[in-house]
């Protein structure tokens, strides 16, 4: 049994313009000690199903339709109560931007403290000894004289572990890392990826993780979830997916990365770009939501929405046409 299995997810926002269908009809599962990388543009519906997850959303205007199940247990119809017990400890989360997810008016200590004082039952002087513990994990230098600090004095660097010792405090069996090394410089994203690693090492804990960054995914996931316009067109073990990308945003996605050294080889090559915009989430699209978008798109594609289909072992694809997609890849 998967640690986590979801099923249909389905999360809807209604607004005055119409229903938008942020995430719709997506389904995948986490195994336990696994990384699964969701990947797609902004907008795409990564961060809605995160908090979907631990039933963040809203309700109204947002409603989640589908099946959660957790350790085999369905989330989406336990009390509240009970999800409160559930976050922060079975499953944490770290969220995109840690200074407006931290309390500017609240020392680290005190936030830190929070949570292990509620799930584990901790004193204020216990909760803040083991707070200091955790800075000291996530390599946060002089813990004893950052757990006291505010927000605003730290950098970015340290505010995203100080995120990262709060989503860990209760050993969860799930961590969610939503965008955990945006707006940071690249030696210190180096350096967030490396402790994430680490610690799932030593703590077997499973991630998923929400990018835009394919060099992160390459490096760090198992197995990567392709999502557009609230749906999953494509997903696969990270040596499928580079390799033999079967679905053409895939493709595309790929494509856009540069290619380090073809300038230094005298090659001059042209920065791939996928034309087009994301279609409107209350637009209710009859074929394939990538049609309008794809530079292989047949009448098929325009009148009849793909079904996810397998195209090899483990790897599965929503494209008429994803066996010719390969060859073209």
């Amino acid at each position: 049994m998967a640690l986590l299995e979801v099923e249909n997810l389905q999360t809807h926002f209604r607004t005055p313009d119409g229903v938008n269908r942020a995430v719709d009809g997506v389904s995948f599962h986490v195994d336990d000690a696994e990384t699964l990388a969701v990947v797609g543009e902004s907008g795409c519906g990564k961060s809605v199903t995160a908090n979907s997850i631990l039933r963040l959303v809203p309700e109204p205007p947002g409603k989640i339709a589908g099946s959660i199940k957790f350790q085999g247990r369905e989330l989406l119809t336990l009390p509240e109560r009970t999800m409160r017990a559930i976050r922060g400890n079975d499953i944490g989360m770290i969220f995109q931007e840690p200074m407006t997810s931290l309390n500017p008016v609240l020392t680290v200590a005190r936030q830190l403290g929070e949570t292990l004082r509620l799930h584990e039952g901790l004193d204020r002087k216990a909760a803040e000894a083991r707070a200091i513990e955790m800075l000291d994990l996530v390599g946060i230098p002089e813990p004893r004289r950052r757990v006291r600090s505010y927000p605003h004095q730290l950098s970015g660097g340290m505010r995203q572990r100080v995120m990262i010792a709060m989503a860990l405090a209760c050993s969860p069996k799930l961590l969610i890392a939503d965008e955990p090394t945006t707006a940071l410089d690249v030696t210190i994203q180096a350096q967030i990826l490396e402790l994430m690693a680490d610690l799932k090492r030593r703590t077997r804990t499973a991630i998923i993780l929400i990018t835009h960054d394919l060099g992160v995914v390459a490096e760090f996931a198992q197995r990567v979830m392709v999502m557009y316009a609230g749906r999953k067109v494509e997903e696969a073990s990270v040596v499928d997916l580079f390799r033999t990308p079967r679905h053409p945003y895939t493709q595309g996605l790929i494509g856009a990365v540069p290619k380090l050294g073809s300038s230094l080889e005298g090659e001059e090559t042209r920065l791939a770009e996928i034309p087009g915009i994301v279609p409107s989430l209350k637009q209710r699209i009859q074929g394939c939501v990538f049609a309008g978008r794809c530079p292989r798109a047949t009448e098929i594609c325009r009148n009849v929405a793909p079904v996810l289909e397998t195209k090899a072992p483990g790897h599965v694809a929503a494209c008429h046409h994803a066996s010719k997609q390969a060859l073209a890849a």
